[in-house]
């Protein structure tokens, strides 16, 4: 059985993600996901939902149609977008602990 972890992520292009796309963007550029507040629970699901959305968006936005496109957008399936929004809610909630 091969390990495909890395750097303490899933896989590769979990950890690439993470580095390149969200490293050091706070949890309140998404309005309306995973939010921390006194009267709802952080919601890691939708968050996630809304990162691969914005990696998308950025993917479709700096790229032409075509090739590499197609090879970068294969690369985002590979993410473990709930693992990516568990850990930017985890650091929120380290940021904010009193």
């Amino acid at each position: 059985m091969n390990d495909t972890t890395y750097n303490g992520w899933t896989n590769y292009a979990t950890w690439r993600v993470q580095l390149e796309m969200f490293d050091n963007i706070p949890i309140e550029d998404f309005a309306g996901y995973g939010r921390l507040n006194a009267w709802r629970e952080p919601d890691p699901y939708g968050l996630s939902l809304a990162m691969k959305e914005r990696a998308e968006y950025y993917i479709e936005c700096t790229s032409q149609e075509g090739f590499a496109r197609d090879y970068a957008m294969a690369f985002l399936s590979d993410v473990n977008w709930y693992e990516l929004a568990e850990h930017m809610i985890a650091a929120y909630a380290e940021e904010n602990a009193e």
